[in-house]
């Protein structure tokens, strides 16, 4: 009973902890742009987070993990988007079970906590009040729900008191009450409203009580597997052919030169310029062939986890190592090929957010694959390789969140475009017009160079689409939560830049004058 009286105060502080950060969340993100306040709100959840954990100031690196948290939401102030947010989330996730004392070490397992968080995040806190009123019930509820309320009459009915003394004694409180309307409170009570407040609740309360479902350990069923032996006693034995060291090493030799095949044609056509058949031409075949050759070389990787499992008789074996990592070699020359064929295709048809996806993804095909090769040569385990490759993915994903894309695209596809360079495609504006205001610096150049052409009346339209959109950005910024580094960057080039204004067409002269 005494036990339970103590713990109870610590939710109900807690529940205080989040209503707070639900009016906050209110406040900094209901009906208004995200930006710096994701920050803003990020670094209050973490301190929420510090102050329900007290107990972890007594690790003396406890310094350490505030400052990586700062590292990993600093994509946060560059820009928000949904990469950068899932980088914090997941980041707060880490802290809070780190504070909390149950983060499990290794790549791989804080991976899967994340996960497992996520799940039960939407569900923490109505598992937790039934929880508590189960609880309650069982050391007398109704004693344990009058001191719960108890607990607040004091604190409340004092600041009632003290906030009606400093409203006599200050004209600012004072007017501050005075504009408090009651009726006005109430029609701030919507449903969408109310919705994105359980929303916040509920997202807020899963890092102030970081759990992780539990599941029930099913014990193994030994039986079940002998009875299957003893029924069919040959399934280990045609197991044994099929997937065996002999069936391996021929796959190996089969896949090595299928795959020796296929580098020799592009390097035949690709790197060495040779003359395509009739009826393919260049784009059309870096195009056919980019997304099957890395799903071709992730299948490869899945075998080479399968064939050369840690202490099996197949890792052990000298040829087939050294079939493997041929394959694995010819692999990564494979994602290279990918690669230049994106290149190719980009530079004929122009750059857009998928094919700068694909770039990253087949990079990161490349890694993993250096890094099976690597866990095969210092004999590592799969555990190791798959943090290994959630630390590269990691990184790669922070990175992303400080490279503006739109600005990438929008500076390639001027630069190569067929009004600046004479050759390629004519310039999709439309497009670069429809990722955004990060395209404004490369529209600009597009617009002056236009500008200076007999071209200039074709763009004129989007000169003036091109200033709508300048003025509802402008407008958006206005409002200080929208802040963030790279629009702080944009807007300084946008003062700086002034407006822009295409040459009228000269009106041809009349009859007699």
């Amino acid at each position: 009973m005494t036990a339970f009286f103590s713990a109870a105060p610590s939710y109900c502080g807690r529940f205080g902890v989040a209503v707070l950060l639900v009016v906050l969340a209110d406040f900094l993100f209901y009906g208004q742009p995200a930006g710096i306040t994701a920050f803003l709100f990020a670094i209050l959840i973490a301190a929420a987070v510090v102050a329900v954990h007290p107990t972890a100031f007594s690790d003396i690196r406890v310094w350490l993990k505030p400052a990586a948290l700062l590292v990993a939401l600093l994509p946060l102030a560059e820009n928000v988007s949904l990469l950068s947010v899932s980088i914090a989330l997941a980041a707060l996730v880490v802290f809070a079970l780190s504070l909390s004392g149950r983060l499990r070490h290794g790549m791989a397992r804080i991976a899967g906590q994340i996960a497992l968080f996520g799940l039960a995040a939407p569900f923490r806190f109505v598992s937790d009040f039934i929880r508590w009123r189960k609880t309650a019930r069982r050391f007398g509820g109704r004693r344990v729900r009058l001191a719960a309320i108890a607990v607040w009459v004091m604190p409340l009915t004092l600041g009632a008191v003290f906030l009606a003394l400093f409203g006599a004694a200050n004209p600012v409180i004072d007017y501050w009450l005075s504009l408090i309307d009651l009726m006005k409170l109430l029609d701030l009570i919507q449903l969408a409203r109310i919705a994105f407040w359980l929303f916040a609740l509920a997202g807020v309360w899963a890092f102030l009580r970081p759990r992780l479902p539990r599941f029930s350990r099913r014990g193994p069923r030994p039986t079940h597997a002998l009875a299957a032996a003893a029924i069919n006693p040959q399934s280990h034995i045609i197991e044994d052919i099929v997937f065996g060291k002999a069936a391996i090493l021929r796959a190996l030799i089969v896949f090595n030169v299928l795959f020796a095949l296929q580098t020799g044609l592009d390097a035949t056509y690709l790197w060495g310029g040779a003359a395509l058949p009739d009826g393919l031409s260049y784009a059309a075949y870096a195009h056919r062939g980019a997304y099957p050759l890395v799903v071709t070389a992730l299948l490869a990787a899945g075998f080479v986890l399968a064939a050369l499992r840690p202490g099996s008789e197949t890792s052990g074996d000298p040829v087939i190592r050294r079939l493997v990592y041929a394959w694995v070699a010819q692999n990564i020359m494979l994602v290279i090929s990918s690669i230049l064929r994106l290149d190719l295709y980009v530079g004929i048809y122009a750059l857009t957010y998928w094919r700068i996806a694909a770039f990253v993804w087949m990079g990161l095909v490349a890694a993993g694959l250096a890094l099976i090769i690597a866990r095969i040569a210092l004999g590592k385990s799969n555990e190791w390789l798959s943090s290994a490759n959630l630390l590269t993915l990691s990184l790669t994903l922070y990175a992303c969140c400080f490279i503006n894309f739109a600005a990438t695209i929008a500076n390639y596809n001027v630069d190569h475009s067929f009004e600046m360079t004479g050759q390629g495609i004519p310039l999709d504006a439309w497009y670069l017009r429809s990722i955004g205001p990060g395209a404004f610096p490369a529209l600009d150049r597009f617009f002056d160079h236009q500008g200076k052409t007999a071209e200039a009346g074709a763009a004129r339209e989007l000169v003036r689409l091109r200033g709508i959109d300048e003025g509802w950005y402008r407008t958006v910024q206005a409002n200080w939560r929208a802040w963030s580094f790279r629009d702080w960057r944009l807007l300084a080039y946008l003062d700086s830049k002034g407006s822009l204004v295409l040459p009228q067409p000269s009106q041809p002269s009349l009859p007699g004058r």
